[in-house]
């Protein structure tokens, strides 16, 4: 900057200063820069922006000896009239003389001299592209920013027609450029430069200009033409494959060509490759995203997976190696050796996240081991010191498109990271041409053979497709039945299920015990049928639970986010002598890190356990059953009009009909009936007409049926198929009830009224067994051991209330206490005797009267327990499982073969 020692005038020379101070730092910086950018002032004036490098900085030029005060206060005033995309990270303001530069995230200021630039070009690194590893934060705007810049450019050339294949290629070539001129791939606005300058205003020929282009970045200097224009002949060799295939280029207009532009003046540095992944879930189809269960993981719960796993203990071996020069490469070293594969990658969000992670690590060795050296002149090999390279992660992914822009992301991570180490030891280190790289096998992770694909792994990771049994593709049931082969019951399985057979199957070879394994899952494999049915496998493969995220629910960022409740499980057939277990208070809390001695497959530190699909409760209780069973081709079920026609038609079927209540109907309030002719008398059927032609179309029906026990019914068609019925007042409980609400919606039934199949039923309930049954105890057994339709509560005899630890020894007086109690919340609802159970018991419209005395209720019930009051729902687990096993100790066995056919939940 001597040649500008003297310059003072603001409107004469304050863009020649800036045009050189641009290029500085990269070469043609000054074409990214727009000067006297026209913006309103905040009192409705015309203003001009000196220099605005979109997404990047603002520039407030004063002439020498004025007031920087001001001049910064009236660059701020520029910033709410600036696009989204516009809007610039730091904001420079400068008399020629001095130089005052604000980080607006970081809220830090450094003032110099112009003759002290020198010292502190590296403040100015986000010019270069370059920007400290980890600075890309996932929570950042500019990746939904980008996410929706990259989902309209997609949106409009499909709207032109371009689709499938070509379209996926080329949008992540143009991911690729976008980038790499904004990270000093390319030079500072190459790309846009050969957009805006060098294509016609309509587009018609953008298509065919980014095909040469992209021949050029596919082509070594060596073999390039000889009469290569410039502005092609400049850009790199990148290799790679990523411009190796030929395809049909798209007939770009001047909206869609404009968008493309408009992509270009986004900051694309300020983007983490690790959330590529959303940028893939903005522009997929939703549906399809459903099918495939891509549902993408953010940074934060990436970590939550890879801490644990391996991290935590690196980061452990770092702190104790300190300066210790032997340690710190023999630690390298190790860290260089690791290999992780991601067998359901999606877009490389994991792949991404672990790499950087190794890469940090070793920056900080290499740190340690060489820092002092280079600051004393002493060059170093960057090429030949660093060891970790992007082959050290591998990954599976079925959708092509995904598979590439897991690729793309590696790369421009490994970029990124490159550029980190450059600015620590202050010399350029850039891999290109792109030499090597992930491998990505584009297949099916449940038909490929993970032992001949990667045959040295030390660590297994990600987050596999979550697709209920009912939502799974023939293609993806018969995959999942393949994988578990001769396990009878697997059907039921949660797709996620076959990733943790297959990693059980790599693990359990001879050479690969120590291989260590952790997915993000639904929470639905720790729960219900599926618990008896997968860890029955795997506990007889002799894997254990090494650290668990309990039940926790994300988002993310892009366009149509799913939001999901999972489980981390990290597992190995080594067992680690210190265990890790992280609850939450609610699935959107932060997780509490726990040391425990064991994870049981309920994801509760307590013995490992499988509930079996009792016949009889384990604790001194009353039997439950299922109510009545119809089967009756909806004759005898009547509906409130039904039943009017029923009536009007002859006044004597009145005696038969009876109101018949099923979950629905229990909870909503609704009004259901039926004909209940157990009781009838021949002569009654016979001469009522209604009910005969009722009765003969039920065994018509029965008669008619493949089943042998539905035509033995025929005999008898007056009768439900199963009857259950009480004579006396019972307890009902839904089989299926909303998971939002605190409290089982349970409630008593006179002897008149039918229970359906869809309601579980205790005759003779006393209030005390009432109470138990809704209170916080029960509540928190049943959400972790009860299996779920859709994510709704599935409430069972078999799993979960024969297995429940009823308060083994309750005093007369603790008995007394819960009666009262449940006595209490009984009257609390009966103050609104035209409410119903759904409006009680919703979580934004409960009484308060009535949360009070289930508070009371729960205090009650808890000191039948113990006289300890349970602090979170995991203690209340920890407890009752600890309880179980002393109950079920003098029947325990090992557990179940794999091949034992477990019955499904009654």
């Amino acid at each position: 900057m001597r040649q500008h020692a003297d310059d003072y005038n603001e409107k004469s020379q304050a863009q020649t200063f800036l045009r050189d101070f641009f290029d500085v730092f990269t070469p043609q910086g000054h074409r990214r820069a727009r000067f006297e950018t026209r913006v309103k002032k905040p009192d409705g004036s015309q203003g001009y922006i000196d220099a605005l490098w979109p997404g990047t900085l603002l520039v407030e030029m004063k002439s020498r000896d004025r007031d920087l005060d001001a001049a910064h206060q009236q660059a701020l005033d520029y910033l709410p009239r600036l696009p989204q995309a516009h809007l610039p990270g730091f904001v420079l303001v400068c008399d020629f003389a001095r130089l005052r530069l604000y980080d607006l995230d970081s809220g830090e200021r450094h003032d110099f001299a112009l003759a002290e630039l020198p010292e502190h070009l590296h403040l100015f690194g986000f010019l270069t592209g370059y920007r400290p590893a980890g600075t890309q934060r996932p929570e950042d705007p500019a990746n939904a920013e980008a996410a929706e810049l990259m989902a309209q450019l997609h949106d409009a050339l499909l709207a032109d027609g371009y689709a499938g294949h070509p379209l996926e290629v080329l949008l992540v070539r143009l991911l690729f450029c976008l980038f790499s001129e904004d990270t000093a791939i390319f030079d500072t606005a190459e790309f846009r430069a050969l957009l805006e300058e060098h294509t016609a205003p309509d587009g018609h020929d953008l298509g065919a200009k980014l095909g040469e282009l992209f021949a050029v970045l596919d082509t070594p200097a060596a073999e390039r033409a000889r009469a290569l224009a410039p502005h092609l002949a400049n850009f790199p060799y990148v290799n790679g494959a990523l411009f190796r295939e030929n395809f049909r280029p798209p007939a770009f207009t001047e909206a869609t060509r404009q968008r493309l532009i408009d992509c270009t003046y986004f900051d694309w540095s300020r983007i983490s490759p690790a959330v590529f992944g959303s940028l893939f879930q903005s522009i997929a189809d939703p549906k399809q995203r459903r099918t495939v269960g891509a549902h993408y993981t953010s940074e934060h719960n990436i970590l939550k997976v890879l801490d644990p796993l391996l991290l935590d203990s690196l980061r452990q071996e770092l702190a104790a190696a300190g300066t210790n020069r032997p340690a710190l490469t023999r630690l390298q070293q190790r860290v260089a050796g690791l290999r992780l594969l991601d067998p359901a990658c999606g877009c490389g969000n994991f792949l991404v996240v672990a790499y950087r992670e190794l890469r940090i690590l070793e920056h900080e060795i290499l740190d340690r081991l060489y820092a002092r050296g280079a600051a004393g002149g002493v060059s170093i090999n960057l090429a030949l010191y660093q060891l970790v390279k992007v082959e050290q992660v591998a990954g599976i992914e079925v959708e092509e498109f995904a598979a590439r822009i897991a690729e793309v992301a590696l790369w421009l991570m490994d970029h990124q990271l490159n550029l980190a180490l450059s600015a620590r030891f202050d010399q350029r280190y850039v891999r290109l041409p792109l030499t090597g790289g992930a491998r990505i096998v584009n297949d099916n992770a449940l038909r490929v053979n993970w032992e001949i694909e990667f045959p040295a792994l030390d660590y297994i990771v990600g987050n596999p497709p979550f697709v209920g049994k009912k939502e799974q593709t023939a293609t993806q049931k018969a995959d999942l039945l393949r994988v578990f082969t001769g396990i009878k019951g697997a059907g039921v399985l949660d797709f996620v299920c076959g990733w943790y057979k297959k990693a059980e199957e790599y693990i359990n070879r001879p050479n690969s015990t120590h291989v260590k394994a952790a997915f993000v899952s639904t929470n639905s494999i720790t729960q219900g049928e599926q618990v008896g049915l997968l860890w029955n496998v795997l506990l007889n493969r002799n894997i254990k639970i090494n650290f668990a995220h309990r039940t926790f629910k994300w988002t993310n960022e892009a366009r149509g986010n799913a939001a999901v409740q999972c489980v981390i499980i990290g597992f190995g057939v080594q067992e680690e002598r210190q265990k890790l277990l992280f609850d939450y208070e609610t699935p959107t809390s932060l997780p509490q890190r726990r040391l425990v001695s064991n994870i049981n497959p309920y994801l509760v530190d307590a013995a490992t356990v499988l509930l079996p699909n009792r016949r009889t409760p384990i604790s001194a209780a009353p039997a439950l059953n299922y109510g009545s069973f119809a089967l009756d081709d909806g004759e005898y079920t009547l509906s409130p009009s039904d039943r009017e026609n029923l009536l009007n038609a002859d006044p004597r079927t009145a005696k038969f009909i009876r109101p018949f209540l099923g979950a629905q109907e229990l909870i909503r309030g609704q009004q259901r009936y039926c004909l209940w002719l157990a009781d009838a008398l021949p002569s009654e059927i016979q001469t009522i007409l209604p009910i005969k032609e009722r009765v003969q179309r039920v065994r018509a029906w029965r008669a008619l049926s493949q089943r042998q026990n539905t035509l033995a019914l025929a005999a008898t068609p007056t009768l439900f198929a199963e009857i259950r019925q009480p004579n006396s007042d019972y307890l009902a409980i839904p089989t299926v009830s909303s998971e939002r609400r605190r409290y089982l919606p349970i409630a008593y039934l006179t002897a008149d009224v039918v229970a359906s199949n869809q309601l579980y039923i205790l005759p003779n309930a006393t209030p005390f067994y009432f109470g138990i049954l809704t209170s916080e105890m029960h509540m928190a057994w049943m959400r972790q051991v009860c299996g779920r339709l859709e994510s709704r509560f599935r409430y069972s005899a078999g799993i979960v209330y024969n297995n429940y630890p009823f308060p083994p020894t309750p005093t007369e007086a603790q008995r007394q206490a819960v009666t009262a109690a449940a006595e209490a919340v009984l009257a609390a609802r009966a103050a609104f005797p035209t409410e119903s159970l759904a409006a009680l018991y919703d979580p934004d419209t409960m009484p308060p009267a009535l949360a009070r005395a289930h508070q009371t209720l729960d205090r009650a019930v808890d000191r039948c327990y113990r006289p300890q009051p349970f602090t979170t729902e995991l203690a209340r687990l920890e407890f009752l499982f600890s309880l179980y096993q002393q109950l079920s100790a003098p029947v325990l066995s090992a557990v179940p073969k794999a091949r034992a056919r477990i019955p499904k939940a009654s």
